[in-house]
């Protein structure tokens, strides 16, 4: 088994937990590498299953100095690899309006995404944003209306986060690169927590299971408009047992997918 993680400290843990186990490698690195690393190996087309567990993990969410949680103060990081790259306040002293605005409506549809910007950005005039309970507060302050059980500042520390790591980009990347690490008849797992996440594997999955479009009068077999993949059951939620015991569970979608050539 090869586990990927471009946080440093999971791959610590991963060490730790199966540091005496031969069938377990785990490497830093973000998982939009693995068709790199596969081929590097020589071991392109050779994987039978891929589990992608998208966004950020509980460590994450649930250790103040990450930066990643606006229900606790710590400083205002966000970084998956804490070790590299600037810090979201960092990008916060560098961003525009105008750059700010796209990333809160595409990356955290936020309703008010102009309204925050301009209050962020004139706070920044003032005093560098540096906490996360600054920001939060912020945004709270900056929305006129809020949405039913979910915390004003969701949004946008969403969408902040998705920007400085390039989730989606790495998402889109690694959908991209099935064809070139899964061997045919391996099975693709994706489990995504937010609607941008689900929206780009619901979508790849499909146009890769449809196959070309060809005109009806063109004389071709059945197998040459095949897809690449075929969809595996329906999307997979979780039940309420679930969620009672892990609350964080609640937005999480699986789909599945297997490859036929």
């Amino acid at each position: 088994m090869l586990a990927l993680d471009q946080d440093p400290e999971a791959i610590a843990v991963a060490h730790t937990l199966f540091h005496d186990d031969p069938r377990c490698h785990a490497i830093q690195s973000k998982f939009s590498e693995l068709s790199s690393l596969l081929k590097a190996e020589g071991k392109q087309r050779q994987v039978d299953g891929l589990l992608l567990d998208l966004g950020v993990s509980s460590p994450q969410l649930d250790t103040a100095e990450r930066g990643f949680s606006f229900q606790q103060d710590g400083p205002l990081d966000m970084r998956m690899d804490n070790n590299q790259g600037p810090t979201a306040a960092d990008w916060l002293t560098q961003v525009d309006e105008t750059e700010l605005v796209r990333v809160l409506r595409e990356y955290g549809e936020a309703r008010y995404a102009r309204r925050i910007a301009r209050t962020i950005l004139h706070q920044q005039t003032e005093q560098p944003i540096t906490r996360t309970q600054q920001l939060a507060g912020l945004v709270t302050r900056s929305i006129p209306q809020r949405e039913q059980h979910k915390h004003p500042a969701t949004r946008t520390f969403q969408a902040i986060r998705i920007a400085l790591n390039n989730e989606l980009t790495a998402l889109h990347q690694i959908l991209q690169d099935i064809q070139t690490i899964l061997a045919p008849g391996g099975r693709l797992v994706v489990i995504s927590f937010h609607s941008l996440e689900d929206r780009l594997v619901k979508h790849t999955i499909r146009r890769q299971t449809q196959g070309p479009r060809l005109p009806k009068s063109v004389p071709v077999q059945g197998l040459q408009t095949q897809g690449n993949l075929r969809l595996i059951g329906k999307p997979i939620r979780p039940g309420a047992a679930e969620i009672q015991a892990n609350p964080r569970a609640r937005s999480a979608i699986m789909r599945v997918a297997e490859v036929i050539r």
